[in-house]
């Protein structure tokens, strides 16, 4: 039925920090068409290689505090001491046009957009394939400090004893297999009846 409509939808991706849900997100972006990643906003400090309105909107703490005051966010929250936030207009503008949104979020903000937007949300969890692996992917990143680094895998633990919340949980082991699986799950959500606005009106030609 190529002539019907879709509704897209928000594809959550959670997992602890060191997991990979950031290169899978990239990868998905490149492989699926109709995909795209939400631009968050934070009050962390631009890094030198990212770009305003890509990889974040970068906002002061009392901008932030303005637009959580107007209610622009579909979550927020605070992480490793900096404020973030998903910004309504930026998802729902694009679901409403049949353009699927990767949103790379945690356990809290998943409950916040699935409280908001109920029939628009997948969920998937990368867990890593062992807590000494996930451990190497971190201490290899040169801006954690051992304060950070014994931090990052504490929170890593809680981030994992919410993976029953999700639809769905894969173990990333090699990338381009989670990845594959992913977009299988994409393809199939993407079918979903209550997703085909003009299914409907389709059937009734053929009735």
């Amino acid at each position: 039925m190529s002539n019907v409509k879709y509704r897209g939808l928000v594809l959550i991706i959670s997992s602890p920090s060191g997991a990979g849900k950031t290169t899978i997100c990239k990868k998905l972006i490149e492989a699926v068409d109709s995909l795209e990643l939400s631009v968050s906003v934070t009050t962390r400090i631009k890094r030198k290689d990212e770009i305003e309105g890509k990889h974040y909107f970068f906002k002061k703490e009392e901008d932030f505090g303005e637009l959580l005051l107007s209610n622009e966010f579909l979550e927020h929250a605070k992480v490793f001491g900096y404020l973030y936030g998903t910004l309504k207009k930026e998802v729902i503008s694009k679901i409403s046009n049949g353009i699927d949104v990767i949103v790379d979020i945690d356990w809290q903000g998943t409950r916040q957009i699935e409280k908001y937007l109920p029939n628009d949300v997948v969920k998937v969890f990368i867990l890593p394939p062992s807590m000494k692996e996930l451990e190497k992917r971190l201490g290899k990143r040169a801006s954690e400090n051992e304060e950070n680094f014994i931090k990052r895998m504490s929170e890593a633990k809680k981030e994992i004893s919410h993976y029953e919340e999700y639809d769905f949980v894969l173990v990333n082991d090699e990338i381009e297999i989670v990845v594959n699986q992913i977009k299988s799950i994409l393809f199939s959500e993407r079918l979903r009846r209550h997703r085909q606005l003009s299914l409907k009106k389709q059937v009734k030609k053929l009735i």
